[in-house]
This record gives structure tokens, sequence and C-alpha cells, in this order.
């Protein structure tokens, strides 16, 4: 797995191949590391902490990798004093995931990676926000590429339902958009029940958290609480996701 560069800018000069030989390293790292030598390369492989490429014939062949690899160890032993141990216990972390701690950071050790936002995941402003728009169920078997009676077996198995008014809004269209595109793998509206229990157990739950919310009204000073519905629900959507992709990185 690639280590990230360390501090120093990372090499300009790269063989075309990718693939060097010890000199060759020898000959990139000497002018950032002056007391480095072949010697010291051979003795870093010895504990472990490289293991370039051998030819047929015994040489040692160096990739980009290995040398960002090295790069990273002699900064470390330089500008941080570290022991070969704790070296190498960065070293694993690196190939385990863990990211390069920022340069300012009082623990310079790598660490877990900050947690990012799934872009393909619903806020809890998109949930609390309704749309505009409002289908007849004609608009939405159109727009979903949906026959009549997968429109309506979607319909009794409770997937798609219309408002007072009988129409469907943005939810029901990407709720038929998805079914129409299941479909084509032979997944057919029966099959798609558990999605709307499981959906309707998610909401059952979060409506008894804010329930009590609701139920006090106005705080102190006239407050109307923020209500928590969307955010609950953000968080809910995101818990399935994570558990749905540790399920596949198991198998």
């Amino acid at each position: 797995m690639p280590v990230p560069p360390s501090s120093p800018p990372p090499v300009s000069r790269t063989p075309a191949d990718g693939s060097l030989s010890i000199g060759a390293v020898l000959a990139l790292l000497a002018p950032d590391f002056t007391d480095l030598s072949i010697s010291k390369i051979r003795f870093l492989e010895a504990e472990g902490l490289l293991a370039p490429e051998r030819t047929g014939s015994g040489y040692r062949r160096y990739s980009l990798n290995d040398l960002e690899r090295l790069r990273y160890i002699l900064t470390a032993q330089r500008d941080r004093f570290w022991p070969l141990k704790v070296i190498r216990e960065a070293l694993d972390k690196l190939e385990r995931g863990l990211e390069p701690a920022p340069h300012d950071a009082p623990s310079s050790r790598p660490q877990v990676p900050t947690a990012a936002g799934d872009p393909d995941l619903p806020t809890a402003l998109d949930l609390g926000r309704r749309g505009d728009l409002r289908l007849t169920d004609v608009e939405l078997r159109d727009a979903a590429g949906l026959d009549k009676p997968t429109f309506e077996a979607l319909s009794t198995y409770g997937l798609l339902r219309p408002d007072p008014d009988g129409h469907y809004g943005d939810a029901a269209l990407a709720v038929a958009r998805a079914a129409g595109a299941l479909a084509a793998y032979g997944i057919e509206p029966r099959h798609l029940r558990p999605f709307r229990t499981a959906a309707d157990r998610e909401i059952g739950l979060v409506q008894q958290i804010v329930s009590p919310i609701r139920s006090r009204g106005r705080g102190a000073g006239g407050t109307v609480p923020v209500d928590p519905t969307p955010q609950i629900l953000a968080e809910c959507i995101a818990l399935h996701t994570a558990l749905v992709k540790a399920g596949l990185a198991a198998d």
C-alpha cells in the first residue's frame, strides 16, 4: 500500500519506468539526507522497513513507493528522532489506512482519518426540505419509466403513497425510479417490502424520540425547540449505509 510522502518535497526526477537501482535511490535522496549510504539503505531493509523487489539475478529494484517510504523513514529519524520501533509502528499505521498527522499537531504519529461526509447521503437540510413537485400517477409512471402493473404493485406494498390530494412528490419519484432500476435486475416490488418495513421502523423510532420535545412546546423565553427529526433521520440513514458497506467489506 502506498505510503504518503513526508514533509520534504517530492522527488522531482523520476525514471520513466518507475524502477530504481539502489544507487539511483541514493542519488535521488542524498541531497536531502547527506549521511545516507548504500549500507544504511541495506540496513533498513534488513530491519524489515523496506522490501524492494529483486530481479532474477538478485539485484534490488525500488519502486517510487519504496522511494517515498524510505524518505518517510529518513525524515522521521532526522527531524523527529524516532527510533526504528516507532517508525515501524508508524509505517504499519499508514499501511492500514491511517493518515499522517499535520506537521503542527502535538503528536506527529499517523492518526485515524477525520470522518468525511458522504456526498451521496442526504443531509438533515435535504430531509427537512419539502419539494414543490406534485405529480399525478400517470406523470409519475412516465417519469420513472414504470408500467401500470409495476406501479400498482409498488402502491400495494406501500412503497408509493400519494399525499391527501392524490399527488406524488419528489421522494415518491425517487422511490419509483429506484424501483424501476432494480426491476432491471429481476427485483420485483414484492421483494422490496422489507425496505418499506425498515423505513417505517426507523421513522417510528425517531418519532418516539422527538415526541417529548414537540410536546414541551415553547421553552424558556418563548423559544421554540428545534425539531431534531431531520438530523436524527440523516444519522439513521448514515448508519444504514455504513452497515451495508461493512457487510460488503466482510464478504
